[in-house]
Parts: structure tokens; C-alpha cells; sequence
């Protein structure tokens, strides 16, 4: 029986099969060598190994990751120097970046989650490099928002009161007794023959039995306000009385 001759093919069909490409090996391979084959790294002295033994206590190994317990308790997943590039662009300058300080990217980092030996460092580094955060300098107060106090109160809960007039004699009425709500611009009005106190402890009490108790009342310092009968009906109800500053139009 006579073989046929086959030609010898020399080249492999995937030319790059035995191709040995640049590996890199991570900061962590001694720590996770010994977490998970128990091997021990080689050519240390006495007080590198007892170093080692000290800070492996905050490794622990789930394959194919390391997780190290960070000081805040925290535990964070330890990346390679590859992979620390891509976490620094997308903390710095992607969606939720904001192109913040090297701090403020270190700990934005350490909130997603990942952790190498030179966290701190490095932030501070890429962000010297970037130009467009060059070019910004530092946020002066002319960028700043202005803050204004706002009046923080649920509907009915602040009345403003005050009394208009003397107006010319009409029906035996002479002043308008005015309250209006601070929150839903309610108001409610009363004409009045007199603006004394006893009038105004009746108009009051109509307006508590209508919307409930406020939590204050805000007028200016005139007589019909400031009195003793006023002061006893508000502590009788459980409401303050506030006074308006002198000519201040925000609660006149």
C-alpha cells in the first residue's frame, strides 16, 4: 500500500498563535500570589516580609478580583495601571465629571468604588495636564449664584395684618382692617368705624375659626398691635407676633 505524498505546511493557520504580546504585571500580584495559592514572594528581608503580612490583612481574594478594606471601612476593588486611565477620564471629564479639582476626583473615585496605591496622586497629575481646566482658573465670587433667604411656610401658616385709612365716612367706616397670606397671597378685609385693639382681637378670632391658628402674625409697631389685650389673645392661641422692620416695603 503506497502513501500518497502530502506537502508539509509549515505556517500555522492563525499566525499569531504563538504570539507573545507585553503583559502587565499589576501592583497587586505579590498580594493576590498569596491570597489565593498561598505563595510567598521570594528575595524579601525580615522586614519586608513582616510589611507584607501586615498589609495583606486588608486584602481579601474573589476570583478574578481583589478587593482591598479601605481606612473608611469601605471595601473597593483594586485596578490595574491600565485600567486607571479610562477611571480618571470618566470621573474628570465624563457625564458626571465636572472637571473638579485632583481631591474632588479622588474622592469621586473612592465612591465608585475603585482603589490603587497612588489614588491621591495621580488625580492631581491628570488634572495639571487637562488645558480646558487650565484655561478655567479659579471660581471667583462674581460666579457664584446669589443666595437669598426664602420664606419657608405651608398656606395660612403667616398672616400679614395692617390697618389702611382714615378714609372718608362711609356707612360709619373709616378704616380698612387688611391680613394677607404670606404663602398664597390670600387676603381678607374688614371696614371698621375704629382701629383699636378690641377690634382687631375680634377680626382675629373671626379669621382663626375660618383657617386655623398661623404660626405668626407680622404687623408694624402701631398701638393696635402692640397692647397687652393683642399679646394675651396670640399666647391664648399658641401664635407669635413679629414686627415688621421700619420702612421695610417686603412686609408692609
Amino acid at each position: 500500500m503506497e502513501l500518497d505524498e502530502v506537502e508539509i505546511k509549515d505556517s500555522f493557520l492563525e499566525e499569531q498563535f504563538f504570539a507573545i504580546s507585553d503583559f502587565e504585571v499589576p501592583w497587586f500580584a505579590d498580594i493576590a500570589n498569596f491570597l489565593a495559592a498561598n505563595i510567598i514572594p521570594k528575595g524579601l528581608t525580615h522586614q519586608q516580609k513582616k510589611r507584607f503580612f501586615n498589609d495583606v490583612k486588608n486584602y481579601f481574594w474573589d476570583d478574578p478580583f481583589l478587593f482591598c478594606r479601605c481606612a473608611d471601612q469601605v471595601i473597593r476593588r483594586c485596578v490595574t495601571r491600565s485600567e486607571t486611565s479610562k477611571i480618571l477620564e470618566h470621573c474628570y471629564s465624563g457625564p458626571t465629571g465636572g472637571h473638579y479639582s485632583g481631591t474632588k476626583t479622588a474622592h469621586k473615585i473612592l465612591e465608585s468604588g475603585f482603589y490603587w496605591p497612588s489614588l491621591f496622586k495621580d488625580p492631581n497629575r491628570y488634572v495639571t495636564s487637562c488645558d480646558k481646566f487650565q484655561r478655567t482658573g479659579n471660581i471667583s465670587k462674581r460666579d457664584e449664584m446669589p443666595q437669598n433667604y426664602t420664606l419657608s411656610c405651608e398656606i395660612f401658616d403667616i398672616w400679614g395684618i395692617n390697618f389702611m385709612g382714615p378714609f372718608p365716612n362711609s356707612y360709619g367706616n373709616k378704616y380698612i382692617l387688611v391680613a394677607i397670606d404670606y404663602m398664597s397671597k390670600w387676603v381678607e378685609a374688614q371696614a371698621l368705624p375704629t382701629n383699636d385693639a378690641r377690634v382687631v382681637v375680634r377680626f382675629l378670632k373671626r379669621l382663626f375659626s375660618r383657617f386655623g391658628t398661623p404660626r405668626a402674625i407680622i404687623s408694624d409697631r402701631g398701638t393696635h398691635f402692640c397692647n397687652t389685650q393683642f399679646e394675651k389673645t396670640l399666647k391664648k392661641y399658641g401664635a407669635h407676633h413679629r414686627i415688621a422692620t421700619l420702612y421695610h416695603p417686603q412686609t408692609n
